[in-house]
């Protein structure tokens, strides 16, 4: 599972457009990105060119690099720190894959000559004229190598996989004055870059969850439930994850999440790859036209299972059919 950065770049630059354009007398007074909080590149620090494609957050190839550390006893202090499970879904494992997969990356790593980072951090690059280097605690939540507690870079975990603090972005609350734009046509240039905040975490804070037990569910590719758990993390005996959530004031906050990787990409895989729906409002009809699936379970693990089983060599199954189906 991969992205092209570039593409990533031209439609953000072509909403943007729209935006301007659609409110042509209002002047813009700040700028935010909410963004896929797991999918990671890196790029050469001078031009702000793309490394490789961006590692989407689905992709699994570095799953045994996760059974590799849990096999070394790992997991539970990773655990301890980041509040995530040691699983190919988070930031770092696919950086170290990547380390592993180019011989010169290490290099350039240790000369300070490439940055890492999330696509909030990727973009508030370029937008800056590749001036600032920057993420908020929603998204180094998710590397695998940010200790929640101190809100900080963990050495040790940045070091296990094959990263620097020099390659890494400065991580402050998601609502900071993170900079200015420059050089980011049509976007004009000194506008403030005001918000950088994982997506699911936006999620949470645009439903107006801001105090302990208030909770959203969010279906898009994947279903992510989220609840507010205070000022202070709480780690879930039950497989769920624990992370940062967003605040307007730069007060630290944090959330319990349950993830799960295919739900609305399920429904996609019956209609391009399947072909017995022609889109979503279809699939709908479909199933209120019957009073229910006579005992058929469909489990669309097409990434591995997340919440609470983590189980990433799952694979999609179909249960319960017969010959009335």
């Amino acid at each position: 599972m991969e992205q092209d950065p570039g593409e990533i770049w031209r439609a953000a630059l072509g909403a943007a457009a729209r935006a301007l354009s659609a409110a042509r007398d209002r002047v813009p007074v700040a700028l935010g990105i909410a963004n896929q909080r797991e999918t990671c590149l890196f790029w050469d620090r001078r031009s702000g060119e793309p490394l490789h494609d961006a590692i989407v957050w689905q992709c699994r190839r570095s799953a045994p690099i996760c059974e590799e550390l849990r096999s070394r006893g790992l997991e539970d202090e990773i655990r301890k720190r980041t509040g995530l499970r040691l699983d190919p879904y988070f930031s770092g494992t696919k950086a170290l894959w990547l380390v592993r997969n180019d011989a010169s990356l290490a290099t350039r790593i240790a000369s300070g000559a490439v940055c890492f980072g999330t696509v909030d951090s990727w973009l508030a690059y370029r937008l800056s004229g590749n001036r600032l280097h920057v993420t908020d605690t929603t998204n180094a939540s998710r590397t695998l190598a940010f200790d929640i507690d101190r809100l900080d870079w963990d050495d040790g975990l940045l070091e296990l996989f094959g990263l620097r603090r020099a390659v890494m972005a400065s991580a402050r609350p998601s609502a900071s004055n993170f900079g200015l734009t420059e050089g980011a046509a049509p976007i004009p240039d000194g506008l403030s870059i005001a918000a950088l905040v994982g997506d699911q975490q936006a999620a949470l804070y645009g439903q107006a969850c801001f105090r302990p037990g208030m909770v959203k569910a969010t279906y898009g590719t994947g279903c992510f439930v989220l609840a507010h758990t205070g000022s202070r993390p709480v780690h879930s005996p039950s497989g769920l994850l624990t992370t940062v959530a967003a605040t307007a004031d730069g007060s630290p906050a944090y959330a319990t999440e349950g993830a799960i990787f295919i739900a609305g990409a399920a429904l996609q895989w019956c209609r391009d790859n399947l072909g017995i729906v022609s889109s979503w409002q279809e699939a709908e009809r479909m199933a209120a036209s019957v009073p229910d699936s006579r005992g058929v379970v469909f489990v669309p693990a097409f990434a591995g299972l997340g919440s609470p089983r983590w189980a990433p060599d799952a694979r999609g199954a179909l249960f319960g059919l017969t010959g009335a189906t």
